[in-house]
């Protein structure tokens, strides 16, 4: 199972290709692209958990991609990789919704020490402090705490990173693969019967109506009554 799922911009052919052969190694699962456009109808047809985009491409700059994809709600961090170095095309960069930079020539291991440190911050470009689940419930976007009256409520591990994720994407059906993906390491066995229960104590909480079952697909955490 894929560690997350990465859309990369890179019109520079060796370097799109040393990029791709080191993060697959690493375990992450890697769409490919080389100029704006397509990057841009790729962020159209998938959902990605962190976008890593050149700034110099053809169609398309990798500014322009950004600044589209934020306006249409895309929250996932953005890692630029450039060759600029101007306080400007930093300001530019960081305007148009990046989290991070890269000046080339870069060695990989840092590249991936920026993607991790990212991937593990949960919540980005979201604007909202908490998230109202009930009158007596909400979970603190900050501290990835659920709380009810006001008060924290203790979690397992999985429940917790379960719980997460269902935060990040309310109404949406999340496969099996993919919260499996995210709750189990890679030494870890998946059990679709432990999903169960992890989603059985999240109903005792938060209400049994809140998680729904979509027969063959997954679960989906819906924020409607």
């Amino acid at each position: 199972m894929p560690k997350a799922k990465i859309l990369l911009l890179e019109d520079d052919a060796n370097l799109n290709e040393t990029i791709v052969e080191f993060l697959e190694e690493e375990g992450y699962e890697v769409e490919t692209t080389y100029e704006g456009y397509e990057a841009e109808e790729r962020l159209y047809e998938s959902k990605f958990d962190l976008l890593l985009l050149d700034v110099n491409t053809p169609g398309l700059n990798g500014f322009e991609v950004l600044k589209g994809a934020r306006e249409r709600k895309v929250s996932a961090p953005a890692i630029y990789i450039t060759s600029l170095n101007s306080v400007e095309d930093l300001e530019k960069g960081y305007a148009s919704g990046c989290d991070d930079y890269i000046r080339k020539p870069f060695v990989l291991k840092e590249l991936l020490i920026r993607m991790e440190t990212l991937l593990k911050r949960g919540f980005y470009h979201e604007k909202k402090e908490y998230i109202t689940i009930s009158e007596t419930i909400k979970y603190d976007t900050q501290g990835n705490l659920l709380l009810l009256n006001e008060k924290p409520v203790s979690l397992g591990n999985k429940e917790s990173k379960l719980l997460k994720l269902f935060m990040q994407s309310q109404n949406e059906v999340l496969s099996h693969e993919r919260i499996y993906a995210h709750l189990w390491d890679y030494d870890e066995e998946p059990s679709d019967t432990a999903l169960r229960t992890y989603i059985k104590n999240l109903r005792k909480i938060i209400g049994k109506d809140r998680v729904v079952s979509i027969k063959k697909q997954g679960y989906k955490f819906t924020t409607e009554e």
